[in-house]
């Protein structure tokens, strides 16, 4: 058992550490690309649209208006109050639910996420940098028990970098409402209640818009690479609209 799981491991780590090269390759040869076409780039797609509009240049075109998540004011690991649209207003999400007594989903799925931010770590040799563009959101599910020092300890465990990845705790119906009506993470109704429980091995991806622009397997490395690829081509979507 010791055996697969360290193969597994090993699987994990040279599955992402690929990442960091392919996605700066990609995110230069883009930058060359847009010089030459503005359309050559396929972007991330869009989820849940909230309703149709027609424009108002009298071609009877209709527009879809996708869902933007609302915000929400959550406690991290430290302590601090922090908004995830006003003070992390200028960096890509990838949020993802959890509780610090898991012992199945959890763990395994914090230690995917681990691979996935050493794979925009920031490297002094490197003209660019993709760190400062993101933010990984971990929530905790469970609330009450899931403390301050809790979320310090749980994200010591697993040797996080606390720059560009944050465990929060805050409201129980609060938190529950955000997973279930402004991520989507669960199609069961409930309230966020005592009975209410979501345990989701889901990741979602949010760009600066709060925009829902992807869904990923927390536990399939396939799904994390794409996630990669992915946040690298928003970050370049990012520039494109500043030109």
């Amino acid at each position: 058992m010791a055996q697969k799981k360290s193969n597994k491991t090993f699987i994990l780590g040279l599955t992402v550490a690929l990442l960091l090269p392919f996605a700066f390759f990609i995110y230069y040869e883009i930058k060359v690309q847009m010089s030459v076409s503005r359309k050559i780039i396929k972007l991330p797609g869009y989820y849940i649209p909230d309703r149709v509009v027609k424009s108002d240049d009298g071609n009877n075109k209709y527009d879809t208006i996708y869902h933007r998540a609302a915000d929400i004011t959550l406690t991290n690991e430290f302590g601090k109050q922090v908004s995830l649209n006003k003070d992390l207003k200028n960096r890509i999400l990838i949020v993802n639910f959890f509780f610090a007594n898991c012992t199945t989903v959890c763990p395994n799925l914090t230690g995917n996420l681990t691979m996935l931010q050493k794979a925009f770590r920031r490297d002094p040799k490197k003209e660019a940098s993709l760190d400062t563009a993101i933010q990984i959101v971990s929530i905790s599910i469970d609330p009450v028990h899931d403390s301050v020092p809790v979320l310090r300890q749980y994200s010591d465990r697993f040797h996080v970098n606390h720059d560009n990845w944050s465990f929060f705790t805050g409201d129980r119906g609060e938190i529950y409402n955000f997973a279930r009506n402004e991520l989507h993470v669960s199609m069961q109704p409930a309230n966020g209640g005592a009975d209410d429980f979501i345990h989701s091995q889901k990741l979602v991806l949010l760009d600066l818009d709060r925009n829902i622009r992807g869904y990923y397997d927390g536990l399939d490395t396939a799904d994390i690479k794409r996630c990669a690829d992915d946040i690298v081509l928003l970050t370049v979507e990012k520039k494109r609209k500043h030109h």
